[in-house]
């Protein structure tokens, strides 16, 4: 006899695997990592005034004042990304940095999902330059900055549709200016709305039940194809920012 899955037991299934295990990848997400808590109101802020009591080290962050392409190279073949600055600024701008920082070059792609339906391809862990690190264990990790020794955290940042600039650091209702489009590229993050790092996704379908909980800030406009051939343990050749490199903003 078939046992039929509900849709709230596969949407939060799909919700599970974007998390990011602070002890063990087999960690769960709950749904308290998609709402608003009372215990991080956070400032809406302007590109041009990066800077919020409420997210420490918010102001050092990079930023991407603009667009930039990336294009990213797996199985021999490209993937072409256009990232936008001009929606995320700091999403972009940290995903911008660590691909000049060649942060991405080597790594896996630790987690597939396509089953029971297409949803996403999650990579980024940067302890999987290590060829001895455990498979198993990929997932738990984020950029290292070499200044301060520790892991390098962006907001959660989401423009609302009709906004004048990003919201940061809470999830939202109203519907994004960047969605969850098939080939959409975002960041994964762990239930604190402050906790990306360097882990990313692309969706394999349209994936709007994710919008407003999770930072959208590109999408494949070429080579989705080999996105979707992507498998578990393949690796990241190598990324590189082709266009709007100067676009990028580092603080001093």
């Amino acid at each position: 006899m078939r046992l039929k899955v509900s849709n709230f037991i596969v949407v939060f299934l799909l919700f599970s695997a974007l998390s990011l295990g602070g002890c063990s990848t087999q960690d769960v997400t709950s749904n308290s990592a998609l709402t608003e808590t009372n215990t991080d109101k956070t400032a809406r802020t302007f590109v041009s005034q990066i800077v919020s009591e409420n997210i420490p080290g918010m102001k050092n962050l990079p930023r991407l004042e603009g667009k930039a392409t990336v294009v990213m190279t797996v199985n021999g073949s490209p993937i072409t990304i256009e990232v936008d600055g001009t929606n995320a600024p700091i999403t972009a701008g940290n995903f911008v940095d660590l691909v000049q920082k060649g942060v991405y070059d080597g790594l896996a792609f630790h987690r597939v999902v396509r089953d029971p339906q297409p949803f996403v391809v999650q990579g980024g862990d940067p302890q999987g330059k290590d060829p001895g690190f455990p498979a198993s264990r990929l997932g738990t990790g984020g950029y290292i900055d070499s200044e301060t020794g520790s892991q390098r955290y962006i907001p959660l940042e989401i423009k609302p549709r009709g906004g004048e600039e990003p919201i940061y650091g809470k999830t939202i209702q109203q519907p994004p200016v960047l969605e969850h489009k098939m080939g959409a590229i975002a960041m994964a993050r762990s239930q604190m709305p402050n906790s990306a790092s360097s882990q990313f996704y692309f969706a394999l379908a349209d994936l709007g039940f994710l919008d407003g909980n999770y930072a959208v800030f590109g999408n494949v406009t070429d080579g989705f194809d080999v996105v979707n051939k992507i498998q578990q343990g393949d690796r990241i050749e190598s990324a590189k920012v082709t266009q709007g490199a100067e676009n990028l903003k580092i603080p001093d």
